[in-house]
């Protein structure tokens, strides 16, 4: 091997180990980015950058979207799960697509376990049973 293509190939090796770890950081950070969490029976806001024409929800029992105005929408955890909120403008192009992931709620619950049974209440100045998950309280 000659003196000139030996640091070539270190070059190369160096480049590939400090260059792949960070091209896959930013894929994941980039599908973590279109990820919204929203906690079972809360809502989050979402601001669009112009006004939506359509609101779609992949399946309206996991999540839901109130439209306030032609902005706004407030996205609904309604039950455990995975779906996907688009929203596009008056002539189709997509404004907001985000898979909306509902989760447990932590702030204010805690679970009591007797044995193999658990139970899981809601505390504020006094605890009471949670809803169960997927219905009103």
């Amino acid at each position: 091997m000659t003196a000139s293509a030996k640091p070539k190939g270190v070059s190369l090796i160096r480049l590939l180990c400090v260059g792949l770890p960070i091209v896959l950081g930013a894929t994941a950070a980039t599908a973590q980015s279109r990820q919204l969490e929203v906690p079972i029976h809360q809502a989050a806001r979402v601001q669009l950058g112009a006004a939506a024409g359509s609101v779609i929800v992949a399946n309206p029992a996991i999540a839901d979207v109130a439209v306030t105005d032609a902005r706004t929408l407030f996205i609904t955890g309604k039950a455990y799960g995975v779906t996907e909120v688009i929203a596009v403008d008056g002539v189709g192009r997509p404004l907001f697509q985000r898979q909306i992931v509902v989760a447990p709620s932590s702030a204010g619950t805690v679970r009591v376990w007797r044995g193999q049974e658990t139970t899981e209440v809601t505390c504020g100045s006094t605890c009471a049973p949670a809803a169960p998950a997927g219905r009103g309280s």
